[in-house]
């Protein structure tokens, strides 16, 4: 009998508006907004998901910058210990089975995709400073032909003197070519030394580039630079000549890298002289539309 008066009684407070503050109202209130919010969290891991794949695809691009400027990828095992592994499950006491799944696994993606921000953002700042970096350092490096006229590639290295007949290591390239040819600085830099030295390569010019470069021009017949003024790469420096120990009138041209010795060749790009480095350069500076 008393279960039915309370069945009786509830009932009543049900159809009522709940006027006994039973809480059927909140409870139906609670599980709406409960099933609103899993959608929303599907929502929302779904929609990181796509974040995720374009960071993916942000750090391919990230990878063949990285190349074009001389850097090395971020493989796999470096890209996994800067984002590290899944977060311990974050404490969701006031949600159970599967919206606590959900939201655990939302948690973890947003830590994980903040990490991997901060990479790639950390990855393009090291591009960024590379690039900047070799714009200056391209612009120093000896990559032209000084002067115009033929050489041996194999002109580097021990060899028998021309003059004194002796073997010994010839530490340049000569490049031969009339009295009077010009010669020009084959990178950006300054003047280190110009003019004549007691020695057999007689007027030398010799330009400091930076980045540890620097290069020699010797056997000159003119100067037109003077010590401490700045070149750059293509302008007129001296002309070839027949000065010091020579048999004839050529360039004896020399690169040094941390005070070593280098092969000039190596440094040729395609044979460039500065001459025609000169016209390309010009024809890049035109303005738009002008032939």
């Amino acid at each position: 009998m008393g279960l039915v008066a309370l069945g009786f009684v509830l009932l009543m407070n049900y159809f009522s508006g709940d006027l006994l503050g039973l809480g059927y109202d909140r409870m139906s209130f609670l599980s709406t907004e409960n099933k609103v919010m899993r959608e929303q969290l599907r929502d929302l891991s779904t929609r990181m998901e796509t974040v995720q794949r374009a960071i993916d695809k942000l750090a391919d691009r990230g990878n063949e910058l990285r190349l074009l400027v001389d850097l090395h990828r971020i493989d796999d095992d470096t890209k996994a210990a800067a984002i590290g592994g899944t977060l311990p499950a974050a404490t969701n006491a006031f949600l159970s089975g599967e919206a606590s799944a959900i939201l655990d696994r939302s948690q973890n993606l947003i830590e994980k995709l903040t990490r991997e921000v901060k990479l790639q953002q950390t990855s393009y700042e090291d591009v960024y400073r590379k690039f900047e970096y070799n714009k200056g350092y391209f612009t120093h490096l000896p990559a032209i032909k000084p002067m115009g006229g033929v050489y041996s590639v194999k002109g580097f290295g021990m060899r028998v003197h021309p003059v004194l007949r002796v073997y010994r290591m010839h530490e340049g390239i000569d490049i031969i070519n009339d009295v009077g040819a010009n010669v020009y600085a084959a990178a950006d830099g300054q003047v280190h030394f110009a003019g004549r030295t007691q020695g057999g390569y007689g007027i030398v010019v010799e330009l400091t580039h930076g980045y540890g470069y620097s290069t020699l021009y010797a056997h000159l017949s003119k100067v037109f630079v003077r010590p401490g003024q700045n070149v750059k790469r293509g302008e007129l420096i001296a002309k070839c000549g027949r000065s010091g120990l020579v048999s004839g009138p050529h360039l004896h041209y020399e690169v040094r890298l941390a005070g070593r010795k280098q092969n000039p060749v190596d440094f040729f790009f395609d044979d460039v002289d500065a001459a025609r480095y000169r016209v390309q350069l010009a024809s890049i500076k035109k303005p738009k539309g002008e032939q």
